[in-house]
């Protein structure tokens, strides 16, 4: 969870609404003081599916998709070569970070030093593109601009690297080689290790969700693949675009993404609420999830609230009744008789009130 917070500070900048076919990316996060977290941590995507990962506890790279285990028949030290790579790169981090501070006249405290880079290939074009940047305690610091094959340094900081890079010629050539022809083949070759599950698409369930009666309506959509859908309100078949608040897409833990879009409530009485819709499109499904605005489909911690309450009260009552029911048998075992009709009495006028007022809850 950690790591997946870390990527996403630097993975949200990056984020582009245009779908893209398919994608490598290679986030690398070193990070100065921080407690209870591996000073670097390295994690290979495909498709924004996690696939490789690595940390300076472990010091072992290791598969997260069964599907990678094929890269090791046509490699068999793919392995021992992905972890000496990362090795390396965390020797590197551990460095560098060091002269970033000292460019920011920083000594202690907590920073974080990121990279990512990759590529993206478009499988019915054949067109394919690459990216490479730094970011330093979530800001950016430097970027590779393939286009013009120059880097780009928006703090003052960043700028000493940038011209000592720029004037490297051999390294331009180096990282233009990589992005166009290297990183783009072994793309390919993932794609091609984990087709069967890359490929597929899952629709998601749908839910409106409302933390108070006067919250807006969230529409929010789980357990989608690919990450390329949209989601958006519409009303009497048109988009609408004020007071509506897109949320981002998140992944979950089985590999499957989340999404979510917010209205704030319309005005008008709930019986006109069946003029707003919640759609949902996914990139290669025909076929749109419309979900109308509907006050008794919204889920509510209000509701949830009363629930639990419900629960607490029944639990309560249930034993008590088992305290009373235990009292009136011990006076039965102590007299060896039966008990004084007036714990009967008790015994009954309290299920008696349990019951009633239970089912006056539940109404």
């Amino acid at each position: 969870m950690k790591t997946l917070m870390l990527l996403t500070l630097l993975g949200t900048v990056l984020q582009d609404t245009t779908a893209v076919p398919h994608s490598l990316k290679y986030f690398y996060t070193g990070s100065s003081g921080v407690p209870n977290f591996p000073e670097f941590v390295a994690v290979g995507l495909v498709d924004d599916v996690e696939m490789i990962h690595y940390d300076s506890n472990t010091r072992t790279a290791e598969p997260k998709q069964d599907w990678m285990n094929r890269a090791s028949e046509g490699e068999a030290d793919y392995w021992q070569w992905q972890t000496d790579l990362a090795v390396g790169q965390q020797q590197s981090f551990k460095s560098n970070i060091e002269i970033v501070k000292q460019r920011f006249n920083q000594t202690g405290g907590i920073h974080l030093y990121q990279q990512m880079y990759g590529c993206e290939w478009d499988d019915e074009t054949q067109e394919v593109n690459g990216y490479e940047q730094y970011g330093y305690d979530g800001e950016d610091f430097i970027a590779f601009d393939l286009k013009t094959e120059t880097w780009i340094a928006p703090t003052p900081q960043a700028v000493i690297s940038k011209h000592k890079w720029d004037n490297n010629k051999a390294f331009i050539a180096q990282k233009k080689n990589y992005f166009t022809q290297i990183c783009p083949e072994w793309l390919k070759k993932y794609v091609d290790y984990g087709r069967s599950s890359l490929m597929r698409t899952d629709l998601p369930s749908v839910s409106l969700l409302q933390k108070t009666s006067s919250s807006p309506v969230s529409c929010h959509a789980t357990g989608l693949y690919p990450n390329s859908a949209v989601m958006f309100w519409r009303k009497d078949g048109e988009e609408l675009y004020e007071g509506v608040d897109h949320g981002e897409i998140l992944p979950n833990h089985d590999g499957s993404f989340q999404m979510s879009v917010e209205l704030k409530l319309p005005s008008e009485s709930s019986a006109d609420w069946g003029k707003y819709e919640c759609v949902f499109q996914l990139s290669g499904v025909k076929e749109d999830i419309v979900t109308k605005l509907d006050k008794v489909a919204i889920r509510t911690n209000e509701g949830n609230s009363m629930h639990v309450t419900i629960g607490i009260i029944a639990a309560v009552l249930v034993l008590a009744l088992a305290l009373i029911a235990a009292v009136v048998f011990m006076l039965k075992k102590r007299n060896g008789e039966r008990p004084k009709q007036k714990h009967e009495v008790i015994l009954f006028s309290v299920f008696s009130f349990s019951t009633f007022f239970l089912s006056s809850l539940q109404k």
